[in-house]
């Protein structure tokens, strides 16, 4: 669910000291992969590999772009290396289909023109499959995730009733298109104060703006909420059901040969539990998937 550019970071530097675990955000690094983690990246399955597109297998690599921070999806350790859970299933299928894996850091508003363009093969970077999108990438899925709010202990928020409120999203997400924007001019339609939306460029100075008490809630993807608040000594706290839940997936051009080889590798992955591993590592436990799909669709129906 990750629509963003990237852009300007040091919005609360005079606040880091108080930070605490989310001062890493400004810097754009967490420290490195979670405790106990170990690379996952299986042999190549020759039958998946000769179904990548010869003009992509010829130079042995996956090139795929992504718009750190956005954990636990894709961010920079403290060395600067993209490392994060939707990196790790990209290189297991990479590692399927017998190529390296390699990733670009770039602006996310420049990633599917990119691919596109061709000069990328994929984009793995949090992005939401949705239909505005399929008219003109194809996504492998990976996960499916909804919107959790957060906000401090104790606080009397209710992401159902926030008129009045400031929330922070990040910004051009489905948290502010389509969560709290819509919700803020539900309040106005009602003759109610609105919600001051606080949008920022990336989803750590977002969780920053309600840690340290510049926004009364958070309103993000669920995994990516739920890494904030765990990271939060304390000083948030998950509020709220998750809802609109909707599937994250990798995206390759429309009908790109890519698209098949990919899934096919994925269900490689799902049959050995090697995609259950992976996510497991990181401390994902739902969501996920017991099939391959493309599109939200099983191999061959998509």
């Amino acid at each position: 669910m990750h629509y963003p550019p990237h852009a300007k970071r040091r919005l609360f530097a005079a606040v880091l000291a108080a930070a605490l675990p989310l001062a890493g955000c400004v810097t754009n690094t967490e420290g490195g992969n979670p405790d106990g983690w170990e690379p996952i990246v299986p042999d190549a399955v020759p039958e998946i590999a000769a179904m990548v597109p010869p003009e992509i297998a010829a130079d042995g690599v996956l090139n795929v772009g992504a718009n750190p921070p956005f954990a636990p999806f894709e961010f920079k350790d403290s060395t600067g290396q993209v490392i994060g859970v939707e990196m790790d299933i990209a290189r297991a299928l990479a590692g399927v289909m017998g190529m390296d894996f390699d990733v670009a850091d770039m602006d996310f508003s420049m990633i599917l023109p990119a691919v596109s363009s061709g000069s990328l093969d994929a984009g793995a970077s949090g992005f939401t499959d949705n239909e505005e999108r399929r008219q003109t990438f194809d996504f492998i899925n990976f996960l499916y995730a909804g919107i959790q709010w957060a906000a401090a202990p104790g606080a009397d928020v209710d992401p159902n009733d926030a008129c009045g409120l400031t929330v922070s999203v990040q910004r051009t997400t489905v948290s502010e298109t389509d969560d709290v924007r819509p919700k803020s001019e539900a309040c106005e339609a009602a003759g109610k104060e609105p919600i001051t939306v606080l949008a920022f460029d990336t989803a750590d100075n977002a969780a920053l703006a309600t840690l340290v008490g510049r926004a009364d809630a958070y309103s993000a993807d669920s995994p990516v909420t739920a890494w904030a608040v765990e990271r939060s000594d304390g000083k948030m706290e998950m509020i709220g059901d998750m809802f609109d839940a909707a599937p994250y997936g990798i995206a390759v051009p429309k009908g790109s040969a890519l698209a098949p080889a990919m899934a096919a590798a994925m269900q490689h992955l799902i049959d050995t539990g090697d995609y259950q591993r992976i996510l497991a590592q990181w401390n994902i436990s739902t969501g996920l998937l017991d099939q391959a799909l493309i599109n939200e669709q099983p191999v061959g129906e998509h």
